[in-house]
């Protein structure tokens, strides 16, 4: 213990911690499986992008558009997929980086430990941890809002640089890029509430380059969403209407394309931040109660605390949400316990348990503990060893997994078609789900030979 004190206690050591976090990040990135449904579903439309080379409009499946999100996380991984190829690694490369760029961002924010300690507070806060490798959108999310609040923050200092106004700009076009228009409801209510408390109002306003500035947003952002109404007519309607208002509005709402909403009870969120930000939640208490009196003549950490607890708040009277909603709020978070880091006793046992995610991801990985739950919510296992030259079909429905490591070569077929090649003498394969198998005929389920196998699917091959 004494000598992980005294390792602390080194301004060097906090950059030694950052860098394993991230090669344990990286590590873990490339060794697991992409898993349904989520990841696999964006880390396929990725590859779609690439393959086919159409850079507007999102598919999630060859010639069927996917409407439910904008393409900037496609985007990146599309094109890292295009420089490096479509192992698992390079699918999560951007957001891996993504969070890098965060880490050292956060690093102009300093105090006398070292730069590196609100990147790694930030790393050690499990949410924003596990999505430094995970295909999703969130990622991108929370960037654009941290550029938006740090950009506003920076911009309304007495001595600045004036490219912050135009970078909270380039922030707003981002977020709109990233997830739509929930960026500015989560970026612009906050900055606005901390400006009638602190007084700032007038100053805000009268920072920002508006006119240049909404010229840039509407330049980088709009483009985008004009040419996909045009290739794809009907995008706006269910984007704009149906993801942001009746997603979370109305529980009643049956024109989800691709899933289905997911029913919480109300203030699930609050919840899900407590756990998704341990230990330092406990860290964060503390601080809200014996600094109050501070925090509320302090416009920094006001600021700070109004971004944070801005996201759980908007989301309260949802039923429909994710864990990942409370993305947007780790950066704050991180900012803020760095801010007060200098009075926190006991700061080594937070660290300790902060990096415990870190040494949880290793043991989760190595010891195989975690195997059976990864195995059977992708279909990677059960397609290795296949011969390519066969053609392989999935019967009445395919994961977006085996989309993905059958380079799309997957199809799916209905019972009629099923009988019909059972019939012709041709091999090929064939992925059926363990409940669909058991109602197969007898006659039909003897003519195949099982591959490879898990918990909701099996790979058979057909020989006549």
């Amino acid at each position: 213990m004494n000598v992980i004190k005294t390792f602390l206690s080194s301004q060097k050591s906090y950059a030694i911690i950052f860098w394993v976090m991230i090669l344990i990040r990286g590590i873990f990135n490339y060794e697991f499986p992409l898993t349904d449904n989520t990841e696999a579903r964006y880390s396929e439309i990725a590859r779609i992008m690439s393959e086919t080379q159409n850079w507007i409009t999102l598919q999630i499946d060859y010639g069927v558009p996917f409407w439910a999100k904008p393409p900037l996380s496609t985007w990146a991984s599309a094109l890292s997929i295009s420089i490096f190829g479509n192992h698992e690694f390079f699918v999560r490369l951007p957001f891996l980086m993504l969070a890098i760029i965060l880490v050292f961002f956060l690093g102009h924010y300093k105090n006398k430990f070292s730069r590196y300690l609100p990147g790694i507070i930030l790393l050690s806060l499990p949410e924003f941890y596990l999505h430094a490798g995970v295909v999703s959108t969130d990622m991108f999310l929370s960037f654009s809002i941290a550029l938006i609040m740090l950009s506003f923050w920076e911009a309304i200092k007495i001595k600045t640089k004036s490219y912050w106004g135009y970078l909270f700009f380039v922030g707003l076009a981002l977020g709109l890029l990233s997830k739509g228009p929930i960026a500015l409801f989560l970026s612009l209510p906050p900055i606005l509430i901390w400006s009638i408390i602190s007084k700032n109002i007038k100053k805000a306003f009268k920072t920002a380059p508006w006119l240049l500035g909404i010229i840039m947003t509407m330049l980088i952002s709009l483009p985008w969403y004009y040419l996909v109404e045009l290739r794809s007519p009907g995008f706006l309607n269910y984007f704009i209407v149906g993801e942001h208002f009746e997603r979370f509005f109305n529980s009643d709402w049956q024109g989800d394309k691709y899933g289905f909403a997911k029913q919480q009870p109300f203030g699930i969120i609050w919840g899900l931040f407590i756990i998704f930000t341990l230990p330092w939640f406990i860290l964060l208490v503390k601080i809200l109660i014996k600094k109050w009196s501070e925090i509320k003549k302090d416009y920094w950490a006001l600021f700070l605390l109004i971004w944070m607890l801005w996201t759980p708040l908007f989301f309260t009277f949802s039923r429909s949400l994710i864990h990942p909603y409370i993305l947007p709020s780790m950066v704050p978070l991180a900012l803020f316990i760095n801010h007060f880091w200098t009075n926190v006793k006991n700061k080594n046992i937070y660290l300790y348990f902060g990096l415990s995610v870190t040494t949880a991801l290793i043991f989760v990985l190595y010891t195989g503990v975690a195997k059976p739950l990864y195995m059977n919510n992708t279909d990677k296992y059960i397609l290795k060893n296949l011969d390519n030259n066969l053609p392989i079909y999935s019967l009445e429905h395919k994961s977006y997994s085996s989309q993905f490591y059958t380079k799309g070569r997957i199809e799916v077929i209905d019972q009629e078609k099923f009988k019909n090649l059972v019939t012709e003498d041709s091999k090929f394969y064939i992925s059926i789900s363990n409940n669909r198998w058991v109602s197969l005929s007898l006659s039909l389920r003897n003519k195949l030979e099982i591959i490879s196998n898990n918990n909701k699917s099996g790979i058979y091959q057909f020989e006549n």
